[in-house]
């Protein structure tokens, strides 16, 4: 089992930052890709960025230049930072990560998410 723990969202202006975190802890071997996802009320859950273990980082069309992830593997943590935040940008933010455990198996968890409101 791996657990992960969200912190860091809330309410900002438009134009604010926020700096979201995920800290995995566990049966882990290996964190392979970790990543953050959103979903708006009536919206599917889209990807806003994630990034694997060589450091290679994919982000969504609406966030780039604007968020930057990064991890700390020594502390299987992954945050991400939200600036110049629009209304947009409102939504319930999701933790994910992929990786193996102790036994070799291959996982795929979630975490409970973390409400993002920007105010206009």
């Amino acid at each position: 089992q791996v657990q992960l723990a969200e912190s860091g969202g809330g309410l900002v202006q438009a134009g604010g930052s926020l700096r979201l975190s995920c800290a995995a802890s566990g049966n882990i071997f290996r964190i392979n890709t970790m990543g953050w996802y959103r979903q708006a009320p009536g919206k599917q859950r889209e990807l806003v960025a994630d990034i694997i273990n060589d450091g290679s980082t994919n982000y969504a069309d609406s966030v780039k230049g604007r968020f930057t992830i990064f991890r700390d593997n020594a502390k299987n943590t992954v945050l991400l930072q939200m600036n110049s935040l629009k209304p947009e940008d409102t939504g319930f933010y999701y933790c994910k990560v992929g990786g193996s455990g102790g036994g070799g198996a291959m996982f795929n968890y979630w975490g409970q998410g973390t409400q993002v409101t920007v105010s206009s």
